[in-house]
């Protein structure tokens, strides 16, 4: 069995080392224009490790037991084969794949295998000759695989008992670290060797394979809001969260795609900068009524546009990225940073500013491949990455990355250098985290010195570093800068929806922002539509969040809680629960609820708002047109075998 496995393994590395040179080679001019083969190649062998790690998982921990028994050989024979025709089927796809999507086999892949009928037509009508070539290929290789590795070895070495354990433990550990592929906070995971903002380039660092089984894996992630809070027809959603946005769509297949002109004019569109602080909850900001642990952004306060009611869409950070960086609302499934359906072609403000020349920036002093962030982001517009890696000589580095001291240098670098050419930088923050590490000598600590309370008030010094740093430099009249949580510490409570823990700071900043306190209620999906009149960007985008610098909103805000889905409007709090009625409250804060009778039209609203997600993300809907035709060649594609 151990020749079996190694001649397998061997074969397989070859193939799909092979098969990446010939794509690379294939694509050279943009592989060339991103950096060289060089991260394609290494960054495929990781990904090859993974894919043969979890082929011979359980051969390699049987081997030691039956190694030289003939039938073993025999059936890891079959095993074998069936693996090798498994990795090789997507792989020789590829290349017609990439002709029709620009990207290698995705969950799109698996989708054709849900109408075999209209593929086939399709596949007999249009692909006869690369059709029948990748079969007789595969027939070859697959031939030549199981002549190599599927051959039985009559003298093969047995082992005493003692000694079948202790392999089986080490193949067990091997196993272990080839398909974690990493021995960082998160296993291997396509975002890890994304590389640059081209989707075709940073999934040839994939395999076939790998790429089509980890979007069969990220399934788990999506559920429908239908099937927990009940349906409504698709005509009333969309009226009743365009109407509330205030939205004439443009598009026929982008229901909230539409035209924003910006009511603020300034001689070219100005910077843009999200600054997105960690677990930064009002119960902390002094002058939101929390703990007085934030005497800069207190301060700040006072000179921005501060929003006093401001409500997270979620309890985690992919939430908050989604919504200050897409806009996009809560949904009943995972956050869009993780699912597969929207990596690539799928809005964020980056992809939006292109067409004005912007330049884009994400900066986050630890591993991007987190939560597939890096993966997200440079699939849907942004032109650079500044992670842990890049950071030059950090002035300190704990459990989660550099800290936020370094971040703002970062961004300050950023900025110094963009000169005239607008820029969007999104900076996330790491510091506001357990185990709650920060350098010495910024802050005196007071009670336990690792404790959120301290890693906040680091936090906030950080923060009024940065800012009184670039009040002296020349971007500042040229910048509107945006300080918000992602979300509150620790989440919790026995209420549907805890209002208090969704409280969240929301500043927006520059030299152009007039101070003023605002007390309507909004949300996060809010934000960076405002963001975009203040900076002058009049854009295509499909994001349903209100222009808070007009006059007339409706004070509401969304989020999701678990699985409960909550809408607030005013005071009223209507939840939505599996399997349960609905519920709605009058709220006071900080946590006063008091239940009411049904107000419908309350209840309609927040039903369209928790349907609302679901339904873009499965039409593949949350897009700008330019983008949206590729989406379309899969349905095109069938509807035409159909015919």
């Amino acid at each position: 069995m151990y020749w079996q496995i190694l001649f397998f393994s061997i074969s397989t590395f070859l193939c799909l080392s092979l098969s990446r040179l010939l794509l690379s080679l294939w694509q050279y001019k943009r592989v060339h224009n991103a950096g060289g083969l060089r991260p394609i190649m290494f960054g495929g062998l990781r990904v090859d490790t993974t894919t043969v790690g979890f082929a011979l998982a359980l051969p390699l921990l049987l081997a030691p037991w039956f190694n030289d028994a003939l039938w073993a050989q025999q059936i890891t024979a079959v095993y074998l084969s069936a693996m090798w025709l498994l990795i090789l089927l997507p792989e020789l796809s590829s290349v017609q794949f990439i002709m029709e999507y620009d990207v290698r086999p995705n969950r799109l892949y698996t989708d054709y295998l849900k109408h075999p009928k209209e593929v086939a037509g399709m596949l007999w009508q249009g692909y006869k000759l690369p059709v029948f070539g990748a079969l007789v290929l595969l027939a070859l290789l697959c031939y030549a695989g199981s002549a190599v590795f599927g051959r039985t070895f009559p003298f093969a070495q047995s082992f005493s008992w003692p000694a079948a354990l202790g392999l089986s433990l080490a193949s067990a550990a091997v196993s272990f670290l080839a398909i974690r592929g990493t021995l960082r906070h998160r296993p291997l995971n396509p975002s890890t060797v994304a590389y640059c903002g081209d989707c075709l380039l940073n999934s040839l660092a994939l395999n076939s394979t790998y790429n089509v089984a980890y979007a069969l894996y990220s399934l788990k992630n999506e559920r429908s809001a239908a099937d927990l809070y009940g349906d409504l027809p698709t005509a009333d959603m969309q009226r009743l969260v365009l109407d509330h946005a205030g939205i004439q769509s443009t598009h026929p297949e982008l229901p909230s795609l539409h035209q924003h002109i910006a009511n603020h004019s300034h001689a070219r569109p100005l910077n843009i900068v999200i600054i997105v602080e960690e677990s930064l909850g009002a119960q902390f900001v002094g002058n939101l009524g929390g703990q007085d642990l934030t005497p800069n952004l207190d301060k700040l306060s006072t000179e921005g546009w501060n929003f006093r009611k401001a409500y997270a869409t979620g309890t985690r950070s992919v939430r908050g990225l989604e919504a200050l960086v897409c806009g996009f609302p809560p949904s009943a499934s995972d956050a869009v940073l993780r699912l597969s359906g929207a990596q690539q072609n799928f809005f964020t403000l980056a992809q939006g500013l292109k067409p004005l020349g912007y330049r884009s920036h994400f900066v986050y002093g630890g591993e991007a491949h987190f939560d597939n962030m890096k993966g997200f982001f440079m699939g849907n517009g942004f032109d650079e990455l500044h992670e842990r890696a890049q950071f030059k000589d950090p002035a300190f580095v704990g459990t989660w990355g550099a800290s936020d001291e370094d971040m703002f240098n970062k961004v300050h670098e950023i900025l110094s250098d963009a000169h005239d050419t607008p820029t969007l930088c999104l900076a996330f923050s790491v510091s506001n985290h357990s185990p709650w590490e920060y350098p010495s000598g910024r802050i005196t600590p007071e009670g336990e010195t690792a404790s959120v309370q301290n890693t906040v008030r680091y936090a906030d010094w950080a923060i009024g570093q940065f800012f009184d740093r670039a009040k002296q430099e020349s971007y500042w009249e040229n910048t509107v800068f945006l300080v918000a949580a992602d979300h509150d510490a620790r989440v919790g409570g026995a209420d549907a929806v805890p209002l208090r823990h969704f409280h969240i700071p929301a500043l927006i900043l520059g030299g152009t922002v007039a101070a003023r306190q605002d007390d309507r209620i909004i949300s996060q999906i809010d934000l960076p539509v405002t963001l975009l009149s203040l900076a002058d960007a009049s854009i295509v985008h499909p994001m349903i969040g209100q222009d808070l610098t007009k006059r007339q909103t409706v004070e509401r805000a969304i989020m999701q809680y678990g699985e409960n889905f909550g809408y607030l409007q005013q005071d009223l709090l209507t939840v939505l629960e599996p399997g349960k009625k609905h519920r709605q409250f009058t709220y006071t804060a900080p946590a006063d609820y008091q239940v009411v009778e049904t107000h419908p039209q309350a209840l309609e609203t927040a039903k369209a708002y928790a349907l609302w997600p679901t339904y873009m993300y499965d039409s593949r809907s949350y897009t700008i047109a330019t983008t949206h035709d590729v989406q379309n060649t899969y349905s095109h594609a069938l509807s035409i075998a159909a015919e």
